[in-house]
């Protein structure tokens, strides 16, 4: 029986060879295979439509490229892998000489075994990346040049996938699919959001959790362009943005705009009393699309969560990023500890005390009695006496846990109690 860390992995090799960008086909193609796995509700958005200060794109697609050697011979072909090419590159057919060829081929010079990832989505431009060994092996001569795309009026396609939840309020779980072989920057975070909307299918959440799969930047902007008001609030409540998840470098949280959002608080809680190898960081306006959820218009509590974050590891967007780069343990580890984080957010109340005056007496109600046996009796209690001291409609639960010093779960169950016990109320 596989597990649910080789069940994501296999996801990431099966969505890796698809040539993707920021519109067309291989967008669609992607989000069929996720559509295997979640009821998608797919949006296509025409070109030309104004989002923000943006401008939704032409279409842009492609059906085979190749730099043929004066011999013919292919030593560069898109069919090896979907690198090859410079995103969004022009149509081309041409004949060129070595020397000026050059122009229009990217290499990685410090890894010469590597393909860079390389775009031109909104300067028009045309261009084949390869590994630096195959350039410098290139004899001079005249090289046949073929790029069989189309830049044409079409669509930008997103998807969304809502987790119905007890209430409207909802937590945004983004990731982005617009990257064509990486398997890291951007599949192993598709293949988590995947599994984490099927494990939150299996309740009924708190919160209704709304899964959006869309290009970066572009796509955000539409979305937000879209469904918010261009203000605080709306109907977003939290929200997270998820991106290389699955290399074997610890986890990254990154934090939302404002600092001190209740997402920001729960992850730093959570991987905090994990004890897993971690780092917090602040706010940056560069990144992955939390940079649009946090801008200033909109100030949503949207972070960050990754392993090693953008641009830290040396293979990222390039063909090292594979997926032998990936591991099903670390997708399994970043899926729990969303899991884990999710479940103290759809926990986290703040209750009222209907016996403030002094202690309320827990003996006579069973509370006292319900502990016994417990190993941990003593830790429950305590919890019940912080909650009670704290439920003053203004503490959550959180911040119960975080000043008591005690596990989240001991103080949310010390809350159900209490609650069931007719003490306190929401």
């Amino acid at each position: 029986m596989t597990t649910t860390g080789e069940q994501m992995h296999a996801l990431v090799e099966r969505l890796y060879p698809l040539c993707r960008s920021i519109t067309g086909d291989g967008v669609r193609a992607t989000l069929d295979i996720v559509g295997e796995y979640l009821p998608l509700q797919v949006h296509e958005v025409p070109t030309g439509t104004q989002v923000l200060d943006w401008t939704v794109p032409q279409e842009w697609n492609i059906r085979d490229a190749y730099i043929a050697d004066p011999a013919g011979n292919r030593v560069v072909d898109f069919a090896a892998s979907s690198l090859h090419v410079l995103g969004y590159s022009l149509p081309v057919s041409t004949t060129l000489p070595l020397a000026e060829l050059r122009a229009h081929l990217h290499t990685l010079p410090d890894h010469p075994t590597w393909v860079p990832y390389r775009t031109s989505y909104y300067r028009p431009d045309w261009g084949f990346c390869l590994a630096q060994e195959t350039l410098d092996a290139l004899p001079d001569g005249d090289y046949e040049v073929h790029i069989d795309s189309t830049l044409a009026d079409g669509h930008l396609t997103y998807a969304e996938h809502v987790v119905p939840g007890q209430v409207p309020d909802e937590v945004i779980v983004s990731c982005h699919v617009c990257h064509p072989s990486l398997a890291n920057d951007n599949l192993a975070g598709i293949a988590v959001a995947t599994f984490l909307a099927r494990a939150l299918a299996e309740r009924t959440p708190w919160y209704t959790y709304r899964f959006l799969f869309a290009p970066g930047t572009i796509g955000a902007i539409t979305w937000l362009a879209r469904n918010t008001e261009p203000k605080p609030g709306g109907r977003v409540a939290h929200g997270l943005v998820l991106a290389c998840a699955g290399d074997r470098g610890q986890l990254t949280y990154k934090q939302s705009r404002r600092g001190d959002a209740e997402i920001d608080r729960v992850l730093q809680h959570v991987l905090r009393t994990s004890e897993r190898p971690h780092r917090v960081t602040e706010f940056t306006p560069y990144g992955y699309d939390e940079r649009q959820f946090c801008s200033p218009g909109f100030d949503l509590g949207v972070g960050s969560l990754t392993r090693t974050p953008y641009a830290g590891y040396p293979e990222y967007h390039t063909s090292a990023d594979n997926p032998d780069f990936v591991s099903p343990e670390a997708m399994a580890d970043t899926l729990a500890v969303c899991r884990e984080a999710f479940a103290v957010l759809d926990r986290n109340r703040r209750y009222l005390n209907l016996n403030p005056y002094g202690e309320p007496q827990l003996g006579r109600r069973g509370l006292y009695e319900s502990l016994g046996g417990r190993s941990d009796a003593k830790q429950a209690q305590m919890a019940m006496l912080w909650v009670l001291n704290l439920s003053d409609g203004t503490h959550s639960l959180l911040d119960v846990a975080e000043r008591s010093g005690l596990p989240f779960d001991t103080v949310a169950g010390a809350a159900d109690a209490l609650h069931g016990a007719g003490l306190i109320k929401a």
